[in-house]
């Protein structure tokens, strides 16, 4: 059966948390520039942002092959994104729930019915 339906919902998802995940390191850059310190904690969450947009899109390539896989690769994407940059990941975040859960759940159909 076709997965292309979590397919592109994950690689959507894997797309956009770049996009939030680069939105938290220019908020954490500006951040550093105005702190006394220099540094910003929002910095390495942006990082673990682009490592969990990654994951989803890796996820989303491994739901065609193995469904089940891909499906938890993308959930453990969606909730470690969404506690990473929380706000700038909610759009990343549904996309790959709704992937995940279709690729875990989703039942194939049988070729003799």
């Amino acid at each position: 059966m076709s997965r292309t339906t979590e397919f592109v919902l994950g690689l959507l998802g894997g797309i956009f948390g770049f996009f939030g995940a680069f939105f938290a390191l220019f908020v954490g850059g500006i951040d550093a520039a105005f702190n006394e310190a220099g540094t910003s904690e929002l910095t390495g969450l942006g990082f673990g942002g682009i490592i969990f947009s990654i994951l989803g899109i890796i996820g989303s390539v491994r739901v065609k092959s193995k469904p089940k896989q891909g499906g938890i690769i993308m959930l453990i994407a969606a909730i470690g994104g969404l506690i990473s940059i929380s706000l700038a990941f909610l759009l990343s975040f549904i996309l790959l729930l709704i992937a995940g859960l279709m690729g875990v759940f989703r039942k194939d159909k049988s070729v003799g019915q």
